[in-house]
């Protein structure tokens, strides 16, 4: 019988802490690699959701990238099936031909597989097994990028699965280490794969991991990667009051669901939060979020603040916003832009 230790014992109080709140009876599926961090997440599930009345199933997404990763996928598939979680899922995905660089691409595939299991067993969440050290080095990755607020908050413990607006993507491990979930799975006689792709100096991810995080480390201790994942949760604290600010100054402009938006509403507004208003209306006309940059808000807000008779600002999608007098909206047809204000 696998000994109970400390770090297998913070993963379980993590995923109820997570999982405490889901409706009774409710589906949780694990996203699971068979690496040691999703390894240890999915036998704190399967551990923790019967004792709170939930069901708890998993899914293995093979990316089909690399040799062997059919059967690797089959091995993580029986594992979880012993363990005790069902419906129990290998999905197949095709990565080549998506948009993006490779590591987008298996994340859109990888996501799109999710949220079909997900929906076809009425799943209430998914959960992903992300940790502090991923915290910490996608804070990096966003300083690296000369990033805003949202991007350097890093990724949030809860939110919608993408592709999905009744399922959450569920996050229980970032308040705990990479070393932590390779301890847990060592203390439970789990096999864990190492992904080779995690060592790949053509990933900025895995040159962060291997170098720029470790020599912080050597420089400024250990606490180092702690502190960064603590910065990310303060500031989506602040992002989410900005974001809710944004939001009621979106509606009282009028643009609410792609509506033309009224100058001076916008006019106003702290800078801070008209980007946010611009940003949330880009993405109410349709713009995909992936290709939404900062380039793409300044240019309407030069419509706004800075407007001399310049044409159209022209958004991911193929959309273009045109401002006429008092209001910005899209522009279709030239006589539509005549009618606008």
């Amino acid at each position: 019988m696998a000994r109970i230790t400390q770090p297998v014992a913070e993963m379980r109080v993590a995923v109820r802490r997570a999982l405490t709140g889901l409706p009774t009876d409710g589906l949780v599926l694990v996203a699971c690699s068979g690496g040691a961090d999703s390894l240890a997440l999915a036998a704190a599930v399967a551990f923790v959701a019967p004792r709170l009345g939930l069901r708890a199933g998993l899914v293995t997404v093979d990316h089909r990238l690399q040799d062997g990763s059919g059967e690797r996928a089959t091995a993580v598939a029986d594992w979880a099936r012993d363990a005790g979680l069902e419906p129990v899922e290998v999905a197949a995905v095709t990565v080549a031909g998506r948009p993006g660089g490779p590591e987008a691409a298996a994340r859109e595939a990888r996501y799109a597989a999710l949220a079909d299991v997900a929906h076809r067993h009425g799943a209430a969440a998914v959960l992903v097994g992300h940790t502090r050290d991923d915290q910490a080095e996608t804070v990096l990755l966003a300083l690296a990028r000369g990033a805003g607020i949202k991007s350097l908050a890093g990724m949030r413990e809860r939110r919608s699965l993408p592709g999905t607006d009744d399922v959450l993507l569920m996050r229980p491990l970032l308040e705990i280490s990479r070393e932590q979930t390779h301890k847990a799975c060592v203390a439970l006689g789990l096999q864990a794969w190492t992904d080779p792709h995690n060592a790949d100096p053509a990933y900025a991810r895995s040159r962060v991991r291997a170098d720029a995080l470790p020599a912080l480390v050597a420089a400024l201790g250990q606490r180092v990667v702690g502190n960064l994942a603590r910065t990310a949760g303060l500031l989506a604290a602040d992002a989410a009051a900005l974001d809710g600010l944004a939001r009621t100054a979106l509606a009282e402009a009028g643009g609410s669901g792609g509506g033309a938006l009224r100058v001076r509403s916008l006019s106003g507004l702290d800078p801070a939060i008209r980007s946010r208003v611009l940003h949330l209306w880009a993405r109410e006309l349709g713009a995909p979020g992936a290709a939404l940059s900062q380039r793409h808000v300044s240019a309407l807000d030069a419509l706004v603040v800075d407007w001399h008779g310049q044409g159209s600002a022209y958004l991911p999608g193929g959309i273009a916003v045109r401002r006429s007098g008092d209001a910005l909206a899209v522009v279709t047809t030239d006589t539509e832009v005549d009618q606008i204000g």
